[in-house]
């Protein structure tokens, strides 16, 4: 066996592919399928998109929160099919990147991991506890006093430290997990508005970061972290962070403060030096839920492209951090609708950042900081609706005339969780607010769905293993890149390994003070 595989791979490194397909003598109905021809020609377009080695001197990283490989590849046939196609043809935009690899996310502490350990090991190329938020494992979670000495530093911080330009978006509070572990050092993610004496909140942390003169751009939700309780926020140290923030480049830059997209659609770019625009009190809507209502929030892509836009000014370069923070929010209320729609919208605001960047100078990694336990099963047809009940082939291939049924009866969905709330049908289906489902009943177990609308925003799927919520995953994920610096994302890698590509990619020696 031994033999046979090194034959195997000598042949493969010294056997060029055109010349292994030629001497197949292949017959021409294999040589002129569609599934050949496109599979050739979906090789040969990605190599034309590597290139030389270059320093990049922009960095944007996206980040899907939640979004393992399973939903990403629900996401990729549900916006198929939204196009009439039958969907798993379909490609997410980040999905045609050149370069990929697989990332494993393990915190020193749990075997399934939470965000704010996740994005420390991005940020920082060092991996930690559950819970904290770039404080080395070597302190226990919530210890104010042992954090004080094991902080680590952050890519961000890097880049601001250097004159570079810096900023984050978010569709989660600007506080949360994700996006707190580019500027904030916490032994508790918890601490967003209030931390233990001897400690600061993150929130604080975020107006009077130290490094450089700030971050030039901050977009997301969470307004009430930074507003007193007297204002009908959460502080109830009675300080208005948004009012110390403008009063910090008073006089010496032009700061700009927004509440609402109109606000933010309107704001002069080349007179605005630092942008802040925190839009809701809390998390932001889901995407679906902000167009069915007409929300005044703006979306992750009009967040993304304004934020470039004002990076950009910056000749030296920048780093931007992009997060759907609501895929991993969706999947804890089990309702797939939502998780795959805001993905969708997070592969749209990385085309629009292509739109915008010269990939000759600039680095963007599309990622997750860690997967949820949605399943994808059932052999459905070719071309079901994800989010449909299962239909199956008959024996000559063809599809069925009616649902799949189970070994109790029962109509099934592709698409289940292993575990959290189960199933529930909100507001007639219409409601695309995820967050609901905590207004009902734990459900978990089988359901009929004979006469449930399954494709219906408010649908919530059926779980195995009943609990207050849906869990993370803690299979691996992956990581795309493209531009300068992404030949480096390959094979195998910790989640580590990430700051090391964007440290590597910039020549940000780690010694350069």
């Amino acid at each position: 066996m031994a033999k046979k595989l090194a034959r195997a791979l000598s042949a493969f490194c010294l056997i060029p592919l055109a010349s292994a397909v030629s001497a197949a003598s292949l017959p021409d109905y294999q040589t002129n399928s569609d599934w050949f021809t496109q599979a050739s020609d979906r090789l040969e377009q990605r190599a034309s998109l590597s290139r030389e080695a270059k320093t990049a001197k922009n960095v944007i990283l996206f980040v899907g929160d939640g979004m393992g490989i399973a939903t990403l590849t629900a996401a990729r046939i549900f916006e198929g099919q939204r196009r009439g196609q039958t969907g798993e043809e379909n490609s997410l935009s980040f999905e045609e990147f050149p370069h990929s690899a697989l990332i494993k996310t393990y915190n020193t502490d749990q075997q399934t991991p939470d965000s704010a350990g996740t994005m420390t090991a991005m940020m920082t190329g060092v991996k930690t506890r559950a819970g904290m938020i770039n404080v080395d494992g070597q302190a226990l979670k919530g210890d104010c006093a042992a954090s004080q000495d094991l902080g680590l530093n952050s890519f961000l911080e890097m880049m601001e430290s250097r004159g570079k330009a810096t900023g984050i978006v978010s569709t989660a509070r600007l506080t949360h997990a994700t996006p707190a572990a580019t500027y904030a050092k916490s032994p508790n993610r918890k601490w967003e508005a209030e931390a233990d004496e001897g400690c600061t909140d993150i929130a604080t942390q975020m107006v009077e970061m130290g490094i450089g003169d700030g971050m030039e751009v901050m977009l997301g939700g969470g307004r009430d972290f930074f507003t007193p309780v007297a204002d009908g926020g959460l502080r109830e140290d009675e300080r208005n962070l948004t009012g110390e923030w403008l009063l910090r480049y008073e006089g010496e830059q032009s700061a700009v403060y927004v509440e609402n997209g109109f606000e933010l659609a309107a704001v002069d770019i080349a007179n605005t030096d630092k942008l802040m625009g925190l839009f809701t009190g809390d998390h932001m809507s889901y995407d679906a839920d902000r167009i069915a209502k007409n929300s005044e929030e703006p979306g992750i892509v009009e967040m993304t492209t304004t934020a470039i836009d004002v990076l950009q000014k910056d000749e030296d370069g920048f780093f931007l951090m992009v997060e759907s923070g609501r895929v991993d929010h969706a999947h804890h209320s089990g309702n797939a609708y939502n998780a795959l729609n805001e993905a969708i919208e997070l592969s749209d605001a990385v085309k629009a950042a292509l739109q915008k960047v010269d990939l000759e100078e600039t680095l963007i990694l599309v990622t997750a900081d860690h997967s949820h336990v949605m399943n994808m099963a059932g052999y459905p047809t070719r071309g079901n609706p994800i989010l449909g009940k299962v239909i199956g082939n008959d024996d000559s291939g063809a599809p069925n005339e009616t649902v799949s049924l189970a070994e109790d009866n029962k109509p099934y969905t592709t698409l289940t969780y292993t575990n959290g709330r189960g199933f529930a049908y909100v507001d007639s289906g219409e409601n695309t607010d995820a967050d609901k489902r905590d207004d009902y009943d734990i459900a978990a177990g089988r359901h009929d769905l004979t006469g449930v609308d399954t494709e219906k925003p408010g649908f919530h799927q059926e779980s195995l293993v009943a609990l207050g919520g849906e869990s993370h995953g803690g299979e691996d994920i992956s990581l795309h890149a493209i531009g300068a610096g992404a030949e480096k994302v390959q094979g195998h890698l910790e989640q580590s390994a990430v700051f090391h590509i964007m440290t590597a990619a910039t020549d940000l020696s780690l010694s350069e003070e």
